[in-house]
């Protein structure tokens, strides 16, 4: 089992950063998309997605324009951004990083706890480092009855 430098939780912080992106993905990737439409789009606050796009800025998935008619674009073709690389940047803002500072430990009580949530982790990697933006757009994945 590897040893991931970043765990990668299911989070509604990770929730709310794939729907901003799919929301972005589907304006295209020619002009820049206002965080007021993504927030409309997604019911999401604008302060909230300003936060998670500092992320995911930061880790090369979006790009920003300023002044009129600025915005955000996919940084790169949506078929080539994976649900892993979203999650983990979502997490790579100032209020998930103060957390994880200040000693999150998942509640592992003991050794065997932390293994088993370090394995959960590295699952979860491998599954949603294989769906990109493009899959979820397209609709792969349907709620089953």
């Amino acid at each position: 089992m590897r040893n991931t430098k970043n765990k990668l939780k299911l989070t509604s912080r990770g929730r709310h950063a794939v729907m901003a992106m799919v929301e972005l993905a589907k304006q295209g990737q020619n002009d820049p998309v206002p965080l007021s439409e993504i927030a409309s789009a997604a019911t999401i606050s604008i302060s909230y997605l300003e936060q998670l796009f500092a992320g995911l800025r930061r880790n090369g998935l979006v790009r920003s324009y300023r002044g009129p008619g600025g915005g955000y674009i996919l940084a790169r073709p949506s078929a080539e951004i994976t649900v892993s690389d979203i999650l983990l940047s979502a997490e790579d803002s100032l209020p998930a990083r103060r957390n994880a500072a200040q000693g999150d430990n998942d509640g592992a009580a003991n050794e065997q706890t932390a293994a088993l949530m370090m394995h959960i982790s590295d699952v979860l990697h491998d599954v949603t480092r294989q769906i990109t933006l493009d899959d979820v757009m397209a609709t792969r994945y349907k709620k089953s009855a």
